[in-house]
């Protein structure tokens, strides 16, 4: 039985750079696109996991090429995007994923680490998103898509200069969509709940801060990385066309549930 109406979910054709493509949730939409038809660079500041993973992808028939740098080097993003021009001529899609975490009362920050938590979390959205754009305006044709989080809608102690800088991304996105969507680049965020990750290992390792999360979420548990990468693919699809400006939270229900 044909279901043409599917083809629009296709990323078929498409050139998709997701950062952070190393592991946890950027490895889960990294393979996500790929098995969608898209080509993913994958970047990340370890060029060996990020060449396993490249390898397994194209092991599976599917296409999967590195490019590994620190988003937080302005120099390093640029030398990319000039070689991604190189290399393909264009850029379909952008998914900034890289995000860093320090948990801790503001007043135990120095003032070196507010600026490298807020030039990872922030400072390199707005970096990717302007290479990006510089690739995506010729063909009049994108998606800018960020990985915030729910602390780019509520709040908890401990965390200021996290829960500030995503709330500045959730901003950008917005305001990027107003700036390039009469060009038809569209600029779309997701927002993520408590994932089972890797970055979240020693929360899920702690009895009480997991049962704190799970009982606050509807589902009552934590979400899985292969659950966030349906939202992006979609995000990135012909299917998505007449989205922009939109922030998808994806928390098995932890923001609605009092």
């Amino acid at each position: 039985m044909m279901r043409p109406y599917l083809d629009t979910f296709s990323l078929s054709g498409k050139i998709a750079l997701i950062t952070g493509a190393g592991r946890g949730l950027g490895l889960a939409i990294a393979k996500a696109m790929a098995g969608s038809g898209a080509h993913v660079i994958l970047n990340g500041r370890d060029p060996g996991r990020l060449g396993d993973t490249a390898g397994s992808i194209t092991a599976a028939g599917q296409e999967a090429s590195t490019a590994p740098f620190d988003v937080a080097d302005p120099v390093a993003v640029r030398t990319a995007f000039d070689e991604i021009a190189r290399t393909h001529g264009h850029l379909d899609i952008l998914i900034h994923n890289v995000g860093a975490r320090n948990r801790k009362p503001l007043l135990e920050f120095s003032d070196e680490e507010i600026r490298d938590l807020v030039e990872t979390n922030l400072v390199a959205g707005f970096t990717l998103a302007r290479e990006a754009a510089r690739l995506m305006l010729p063909r009049q044709s994108g998606r800018l898509i960020a990985i915030t989080s729910i602390a780019g809608h509520v709040a908890r102690s401990g965390d200021a200069v996290y829960t500030g800088a995503k709330h500045g991304l959730t901003g950008m996105v917005r305001a990027l969509a107003a700036e390039y969507g009469p060009f038809g680049i569209t600029s779309n965020a997701i927002a993520p709940g408590g994932f089972a990750t890797e970055a979240n290992e020693a929360m899920l390792a702690d009895p009480k801060i997991a049962e704190h999360f799970s009982a606050r979420t509807a589902l009552g548990r934590w979400g899985r990385p292969e659950e966030i990468a349906g939202a992006a693919v979609f995000l990135a699809s012909p299917a998505a066309s007449y989205i922009t400006g939109h922030v998808l939270t994806i928390d098995g229900g932890l923001t609605i549930k009092m």
